[in-house]
């Protein structure tokens, strides 16, 4: 498969704090997939998608998104990029429709692109009836729904997740996983992290699994399974498995 076939390409990454927190990672991830990427806490899933978002500069390696090395042209693959940690970042003081216009602003989103989008996203996200109230007053669901519109007014190729469905309710993970399957129907790339192993079994094509900053099983769940020596298994079982954990202490059963 040839390199433009990759939203994201990742080689020989590294990243050290007071000790290694990736560690030689090579990754890649096709054009139009949903990836999940599963670790314990502390596996280096947070500081990889960092990385692949330019918040954080690795140590040595090298991340291509969409085919654009991040070293030699950082802000052109940024501008491929939507990141969504799982705290938003979202001005009190503005409105959902304020805050998607100065987003897009920085993007140099025509005015016209960013209204439609803008409505559009809200619609999606079922925000229209607060599109003009100010968000400082939203909920934490809510707030979330608000930063992923954020990150998607600029139609990005891809899409970065960590923990996004951390704290929503029922109705807003179901709205926010709609979204996220319409985007990847349109061709859009998904990376996610998840302690909702239930959500990654359903909704991610491929699923990678980090622990201590190394890629140490990557596949379908049929492939996870053949890897674990756990034909028919959970993700869950399997997880456990090829991390080598006993019982879970940071996963959630069900998901939202």
């Amino acid at each position: 498969m040839s390199d433009d076939a990759f939203a994201l390409d990742i080689k020989g990454l590294h990243k050290r704090f007071d000790k290694p927190a990736v560690d030689n990672l090579d990754l890649r991830v096709k054009q139009g997939e949903f990836y999940a990427l599963l670790g314990p806490n502390g596996a280096g899933k947070t500081t990889i998608l960092r990385m692949v978002a330019g918040l954080l500069p690795p140590d040595a390696g090298e991340i291509s998104v969409c085919g654009i090395d991040t070293r030699f042209d950082p802000v052109g693959a940024k501008s491929q990029v939507a990141w969504v940690s799982d705290e938003p970042m979202v001005y009190d003081r503005l409105t959902p429709l304020e805050y998607l216009r100065f987003i897009a602003g920085l993007w140099h989103v025509p005015a016209e692109d960013a209204r439609l989008r803008a409505y559009q996203l809200l619609d999606w996200l079922e925000l229209t009836q607060q599109a003009n109230s100010y968000c400082g007053g939203f909920s934490k669901g809510m707030l979330q729904k608000v930063a992923l519109a954020g990150a998607l007014i600029h139609d990005p190729r891809l899409i970065i997740l960590d923990e996004p469905l951390t704290g929503l309710d029922a109705g807003s993970a179901r709205q926010v996983k709609n979204v996220l399957k319409e985007k990847v129907s349109q061709g859009v790339t998904i990376v996610m992290t998840t302690h909702i192993l239930e959500v990654a079994e359903r909704m991610a094509e491929r699923i990678g699994v980090i622990a201590k900053g190394r890629l140490i099983a990557e596949g379908t769940l049929a492939e996870l399974q053949v890897q674990a020596g756990r034909s028919g298994s959970s993700l869950e079982d399997v997880f456990l498995d090829l991390v080598g954990q006993g019982e879970p202490q940071v996963l959630e059963q069900t998901a939202a």
